[in-house]
């Protein structure tokens, strides 16, 4: 291993931007991820950049599709793509399926 290899980056500390409940999004910048646990804004927070999530869900998706983070649910279209749908969800579905990118645009 480099000597200059710090951590996998699978899972992070970051700083909560706001109140935050373990399993709930959390952004900062362009990293967004899954809270491990509740955090208070401003305490540190260790947040899950990769791995496959069961989110809230908007709307039908298909496998595959990518997977959007709007309104606290994963949709098909929005301005923070988080990662893709990685079984399809029906209509009514409540919840999805999503592999995280680490890294949103």
């Amino acid at each position: 291993m480099a000597r200059n290899f710090v951590q996998p980056g699978d899972v992070i500390t970051l700083t909560a931007p706001a109140d935050v409940k373990g399993g709930e999004i959390v952004t900062v910048g362009a990293l967004t991820g899954v809270a491990a646990y509740d955090a208070k804004a401003g305490a540190e927070v260790e947040v899950a950049l990769t791995g496959v999530f069961e989110l809230p869900c908007s709307e039908a998706l298909a496998q595959g599709a990518l997977a959007y983070w709007a309104d606290g649910k994963v949709a098909a279209e929005g301005d923070l793509l988080i990662g893709a749908v990685i079984a399809a969800a029906g209509s009514g579905a409540a919840t999805c399926r999503v592999r995280l990118n680490a890294v949103t645009t």
